[in-house]
């Protein structure tokens, strides 16, 4: 993936961040939404999501939620 800011997120990686947005009734629905809604398998889902963490123009996109994403990253680095 490459992180030129001038070129828009695909709607792929937007939609990631929407899911990633939301808020999920119970375990599995998050997994079950994304093989469902999105067509790829949650690790997919997962490593696409790890990449997005650091583009720039997914911060801009979406910046509440990539800027909790890398607080949960860091407290989880943390710890280790």
């Amino acid at each position: 993936m490459t992180t030129d800011d001038r070129q828009p997120l695909s709607e792929r990686e937007a939609a990631v961040l929407a899911y990633e947005g939301r808020s999920w009734p119970g375990p599995g629905a998050k997994e079950r939404a994304i093989r469902e809604g999105l067509g790829m398998t949650p690790v997919r889902y997962y490593q696409l999501l790890n990449a997005l963490m650091d583009d720039p123009r997914a911060l801009a996109h979406a910046p509440a939620t990539v800027n909790r994403l890398r607080r949960i990253r860091d407290a989880r680095r943390a710890r280790r």
